[in-house]
């Protein structure tokens, strides 16, 4: 029973003190504090940053590294609605587009469909792309393409544009 009474006591006689610690913090102190946590949060993502790019290097190295990227040629007024591409006959990546990626490739926009390795050489690349007309007609067009992948890291930049369009269509350049 002594031992809860002497507990209590320092207790009692800790509390005050411990509230008088509280109210002797300023508010310099405090705005010190906000800016060193401010530092630290961004130090945290410049680092988180540095090691996105080194898992890039790590997980696609540039002698095998092939990029696909997807732009919508300019004034076309068809709506996209999704985007496969497929190489050496192996579906690599599928897209379906929201609203907002859509304005956005409308506007100029590029979008990077597809990372991955593939080893040097002769390859077939595939694309397909559904959509609507502007009339509400739906479409779907597809085209095959050959390239070929060097030591250096490849990109591939793919342009689409509503099929019946003369020489419209899909086409494929180096980026």
């Amino acid at each position: 029973m002594k031992i809860y009474f002497y507990a209590a006591l320092i207790l009692l006689f800790l509390v005050p003190s411990g509230s008088l610690v509280a109210q002797d913090i300023n508010v310099d102190e405090m705005r010190s504090l906000d800016g060193q946590v401010q530092e630290i949060k961004s130090d945290v993502l410049g680092i988180a940053s540095e090691l996105d790019a080194i898992e890039e290097r790590l997980l696609y190295p540039s002698d095998t590294q092939l990029s696909v990227f997807v732009s919508i040629a300019e004034d076309e007024e068809f709506r996209l609605d999704a985007v496969k591409v497929d190489i050496d006959g192996t579906t690599t990546s599928r897209h379906i587009y929201s609203f907002k990626e859509l304005d956005a490739l409308r506007n100029g926009g590029v979008q990077r469909i597809y990372t991955g390795n593939i080893v040097t050489g002769q390859h077939d690349l595939s694309i397909t792309m559904t959509g609507k007309l502007k009339n509400g007609k739906d479409f779907s067009e597809s085209k095959n393409f050959s390239f070929t992948k060097g030591v250096e890291p490849k990109a591939v930049g793919i342009k689409l544009a509503g099929p019946g369009l003369g020489s419209a269509g899909i086409q494929i350049g180096n980026w």
